[in-house]
């Protein structure tokens, strides 16, 4: 055991800026021009490295795909982690929610690969499924319960706000006034952010209604 966690230690730092570079690639062709339209030799020329290397890291191109998403996927569930837990207030979660959607068009890539792949690859699926999606429904769950406990949130079931909280800058922010229109403003992107935060705290009937 001790050899093989020296064998990790001992991994020199270019290693993993090669896998690095190779993600990175893969992830901006995958969206260009899709998985089955992206060969080994196009993502060995973007990453910079001969084709064979490809396969030093990665036994197959699907490997590739699926490490891609999440990793992605990942990244996306750790940042808004971290923006959960430095809220200052319950009440600044419409804050989370307009970062969220303000920062989908860096991530437009994924959101691309994700959406699109995950329809011809039960495997990509599965594991978005399995590794990002039911983690970051857990943590949001336990996010809400807490807020309902204090009173702050009405008592409803956790795991649909959690899921709805979720969902909805997902979806809503894969639009083409946002992450597939290139020419979007800043300002209809922040529009968007809002009107989803003002309608997931305080839904859609006028008051009295």
């Amino acid at each position: 055991m001790q050899g093989l966690f020296q064998r990790f230690q001992d991994t020199p730092s270019g290693e993993e800026q090669i896998r690095t570079r190779i993600l990175r690639a893969a992830l901006h062709l995958f969206a260009v021009k899709g998985f089955e339209g992206a060969t080994t030799k196009d993502l060995a020329i973007a990453a910079g490295v001969a084709e064979g290397t490809l396969f030093r890291y990665f036994p197959t191109k699907k490997a590739i795909l699926i490490e891609v998403a999440t990793n992605g996927w990942v990244d996306i569930l750790t940042d808004l982690l971290t923006e959960l837990s430095e809220m200052g207030s319950y009440k600044a979660v419409a804050q989370v929610m307009r970062r969220r959607v303000l920062r989908m068009r860096e991530n437009s890539d994924l959101l691309r690969v994700c959406f699109i792949e995950a329809q011809f690859h039960p495997e990509l699926r599965d594991k978005i499924q399995t590794e990002v999606i039911v983690k970051m429904t857990d943590v949001a769950e336990a996010f809400f319960q807490t807020a309902m406990d204090k009173g702050i949130y009405r008592p409803m079931n956790p795991k649909i706000v959690a899921q709805v909280f979720l969902g909805m800058f997902a979806i809503a922010g894969f639009s083409n006034d946002t992450v597939l229109e290139p020419d979007a403003s800043p300002q209809s992107l922040q529009e968007m952010a809002e009107g989803i935060a003002d309608i997931f705290l305080n839904g859609v009937l006028a008051p009295g209604n």
